[in-house]
């Protein structure tokens, strides 16, 4: 068993909105043929904060029975506007709680992608865990934002700004003062306009492979 779980690695991802980071992560955990996860870590642990003795008298079974937890986790319905766009960050300490409770567990179980929730820093010191930041040109983060949510660039522009501050709140929070951008708390930072998305892809699993995790 001890083996097994060596075997194990986790890429976790930050990105700009509009910078087709999320894209970048589904297409690495396609190609690997590992899971991404995003909002059902949120679903989950917005009920686990909740203290619906229910779900997590369930959920601690399964983080117990380490190979059920997985399957009930991808099982959950995706979290739908888990950001609220035009709201500021407001903490909430023990969803963070929980929410790192799933992250730590998930690196334990499996290997997957993990996008966003400061999985970098939850899982930091970890050797098998590669993190990465993805950043693009607002122009071209705009251009993206404008095709994929069909809206005006004004539009694409504020839910940008409101975005990505939500973020850089987020993180500086719960990480205690870390700045959510800087390189350094990253194994690699990459420009998703310069290098493209199938080229981001290609990146990331070079770095797996230069440091032996596949």
């Amino acid at each position: 068993m001890a083996e097994k779980e060596k075997e194990h690695y986790v890429v976790t991802f930050a990105r700009g909105f509009g910078t087709g980071g999320k894209e970048i992560a589904s297409k690495l955990a396609k190609d690997l043929g590992i899971h991404c996860y995003e909002n059902r870590i949120l679903t989950l642990a917005s009920q686990m904060s909740g203290l619906d003795e229910e779900v997590f008298r369930e959920v601690d079974e399964k983080i117990r029975n380490k190979g059920g937890f997985a399957s009930f986790l991808r099982g959950l319905p995706k979290a739908k506007s888990y950001i609220a766009r035009n709201e500021k960050f407001v903490s909430d300490d023990k969803l963070f709680e929980y929410q790192s409770k799933i992250i730590k567990n998930l690196a334990e179980t499996e290997s997957c992608v993990i996008v966003g929730k400061c999985a970098d820093y939850v899982l930091r010191g970890n050797p098998r865990v590669v993190s990465v930041y993805i950043e693009a040109p607002r122009a071209f983060c705009l251009k993206r934002t404008m095709e994929k949510m069909g809206v005006t660039e004004e539009v694409a522009a504020a839910t940008i700004t409101q975005t990505d501050k939500f973020r850089a709140d987020y993180y500086e929070y719960y990480t205690g003062g870390n700045y959510w951008t800087n390189p350094v708390n990253y194994d690699i930072t990459l420009n998703s306009e310069k290098v493209g998305i199938e080229g981001c892809v290609e990146m990331v699993k070079h770095l797996l492979q230069v440091k032996c995790l596949i």
